[in-house]
This record gives C-alpha cells, structure tokens and sequence, in this order.
C-alpha cells in the first residue's frame, strides 16, 4: 500500500530532569523546518485530523488509560502541554491535550481509508510535534511509550477484526482499479477475487496479504552456503564493522549491538560482524523469511519507542525514514537468531523494526524451530517497517547487487558463505 506518509521521529537516553523542566522555546528556524515542504498541505492535514476528533464521546479503554497517566504526571503533562504549543500555530492539528486524545480516539475507531489525505493519520497527527524540543525529550519517556503502544494495540485489534473491512471495496477503496494500479496488487494472492472485500477477513489480512510465490523464487534452494534476503524493500544502510556499542543518538547513527540485540547472549559473535538495513514501504511486501536454513535459537519482541527521532538529522519529511539507523537501537522490534546448518555461516540474526504506528510485529516462530531457507518468520500489520540482517565477522560476501539504495525482493540472492 502506498505510503502517503507524514514526518517524524527523536532524541538520546539520560537526559536530566533540568532538561525535562527546562523553557523550551521554538526559535523561528525551528517552525520553519517544522514546516518544512509540508507548509502549503499541512494545513489541509489540520482540517482533515481535526474532523476525527470524537468529543464528547468517552474514551476508549487505552486512550483513558493516556489520559489518566498524562494528569498523574506532571513532567509529562508539562512536556505534553510544550510540545503541542511548539508546533507552529497554523499548522497543530491538536491545540491542547483533550483535542490530542480526541483524535486518537477517533482514529482508532477507523480503518485507514484508500482516498484519505494521509494513509497513516497517527503519524500525520504525530509528525510536527516530533520534531520539536519537547517531544525530542518526551517521546522517549519508557511509561509515555507503553501507554502509546496500549492505544495502538488497541486500534490493531480493530483493524484485524472484520469490522475494518468496509475500507476493502472496488469503487473507492484498497481494491478499486486505481489501487490495483499503485499498489500492484496483481502481484499479491487475492483469497476471493468475486467477493466484495476480496475474501479478506480484516483490513490488516489485506495489508500483510501473501505475494504470488512464483515472484519471489529461493535463489539456489539446495545450496546452504547461499544465504536470501528476508524481506522485499530497499537498502538503507551497510555496516562492514558492527560495535558492540557505540552513541546511536549521535548524527551518523552508528549501530550499537547491545542496544540492537537487548541483551542476547549471542551478541558478541556479532561484533565486527557486518549489518545491512533495508526499509519497506507502506505499499512493499510485509512478511519476511528466513535467510538462511537452520535453527531458530532466540525468537522474541523486545518493546520500544514508536515516535521518536533524531532530531539533530533535521525535519523528515518521510515519516522517521531519516532515522532508521537509531530506530534499530530503540524502537519497538522483533529478533531472530538461527543457527545456520552451513557451519562456515555460523549464526544470522534478524530483526523487524516498528516505525510509528507499524509497531505491531508478529513472529511465527519460537527457540527451538528449524527454518529452511525462505521459510516465512512473520509479518508486520499496518504501515511502513524497516529490518536489519546481522553476520558474524568474516563470514559472507554480500552480493553485488547489495548497494546502498538499491531496491530488492525477498528470497533473492543476498551473500555467499566465504
């Protein structure tokens, strides 16, 4: 699905409570970029947000639960309070705390809609206030996160329940002749082609729909020493080097490997080792494989941030795209660990990366599984996602055809065992 997408994303650990009660005011540079090139179409974002707003209806179990922590906490409601009034005026969707919680409500009463202005509303309502001194600081605050991921449960729920799939329909919808076209779904298994939705059974069936497998052939199936890429998208990143840690809030996003692996015990057979990151797109293929055959030797979710950035990398206008090398260390995200059965490969991690509302990660396989080669290891729900791939030290040439910004498909060539 097509990621018609929003700005976001910020900050480092250990800053101090003076910086959290500090004045914290915009300077007019920082409205500008917090403009930036959304400046003519924002305001129409402002309109569109605002008509979600559900008041006077109660809240929702998640969202009360929002509310409840942000007035029993006053270095988050100050910092909630600064970081709403330091988006430029014109441009704040919510202008107070009650208008934030509306929206939320109201969002996740919906499916995203095919023709909507924005077909990621949390991240559009998220976007401004993202980048600016206050939310660089409270968007990483551990209790915020956990009841911003309860809310976002909460609207997963709703988008994998049948409820959700009015928004799947031919005349202006997910499966209307234009989405076909931007979305390719031609290229995707379609359960009942004569059934109104398609035969899917949520909105979220549809966004982690399987593509035909015939276009995503095993390259050398019988060869072990052949390892695939786990996912369709694009390389961000190559790390020939991985630290065992390093200052991932920094500009250059070095990766950190305790951060990134949160404490596996396998974390230093990586170091030194090399990462390569990849980012998919709203509209890219949302399951992802294994990379080589073997067993599965660590398998879980490790909780994280949704809607913090690197505010030092400038306003991003691509909806926390800017920075995927510190979204590896801290957001919400999967890890898997095989032990390949080519000895020479020894072991492969990977780990599925949550972006803003795409924070929900299910994983199909647990310590103990054997995987063969192109096996599927599970999928994201809604939105855009970002995976890393990790190799102990000096044990694959990566393929030629892996490059920084170069586009690839699961279960194509990714590195041979050396």
């Amino acid at each position: 699905m097509k990621a018609k997408r929003m700005p976001f994303r910020s900050i480092p650990l250990g800053m101090t409570m003076a910086l959290m009660l500090m004045p914290l005011a915009v300077s007019a540079s920082d409205a500008d970029r917090a403009v930036g090139m959304h400046a003519s179409k924002y305001e129409h974002y402002v309109e569109w947000l605002r008509s979600l707003d559900t008041k006077p209806e109660p809240y929702v179990e998640s969202v009360q639960a929002l509310q409840d922590l942000i007035e029993s906490d006053p270095g988050i409601q100050i910092n909630m309070n600064r970081m709403i009034e330091q988006v430029p005026e014109a441009i704040r969707p919510a202008r107070n705390v009650d208008e934030l919680l509306g929206i939320m409500n109201g969002i996740i009463h919906k499916a995203p809609e095919y023709q909507a202005p924005s077909h990621f509303p949390m991240s559009a309502l998220f976007v401004q206030m993202m980048y600016t001194p206050a939310g660089e600081y409270l968007l990483t605050n551990r209790e915020l996160n956990a009841a911003l991921k309860a809310v976002l449960d909460e609207w997963k729920a709703y988008l994998d329940s049948p409820d959700s799939v009015h928004v799947l329909n031919r005349e202006n919808g997910w499966l209307s002749p234009e989405s076909y076209r931007e979305n390719d779904l031609d290229s995707f298994i379609i359960p009942d082609a004569d059934d109104p939705h398609g035969g899917f059974e949520s909105f979220n069936a549809f966004f982690h729909k399987r593509i035909k497998p015939e276009l995503r052939p095993i390259a050398a199936p019988d060869d072990g020493s052949v390892v695939v890429l786990p996912s369709d998208g694009t390389v961000y990143k190559i790390e020939p080097e991985a630290k065992r840690t390093a200052k991932y809030w920094l500009k250059s996003e070095p990766y950190s490997l305790e951060e990134m692996l949160a404490g596996s015990p396998y974390t230093d057979r990586f170091v030194g080792g090399t990462i390569v990151q990849t980012f998919l797109s709203g509209n890219n293929y949302h399951r992802f494989n294994s990379p080589v055959s073997g067993e599965v030797v660590e398998a879980r979710v490790i909780d994280g941030f949704m809607f913090s950035e690197l505010r030092v990398l400038g306003f991003d206008g691509d909806a926390g795209i800017e920075s995927q090398g510190y979204d590896a260390s801290v957001n919400t995200r999967g890890l898997v660990i095989v032990k390949a059965d080519d000895e020479d490969l020894g072991y492969v991690a990977f780990s599925p990366i949550g972006i803003t509302e795409i924070s929900s990660i299910t994983l199909g396989v647990k310590p103990g599984d054997r995987v063969r080669k192109g096996d599927e290891l599970g999928y994201f729900s809604y939105g855009g996602s970002t995976v890393t791939t990790l190799f102990e030290p000096d044990a694959v040439t990566l393929d030629p055809a892996i490059k920084e910004k170069s586009t690839v498909e699961a279960n194509a060539r990714f590195a041979t065992a050396r």
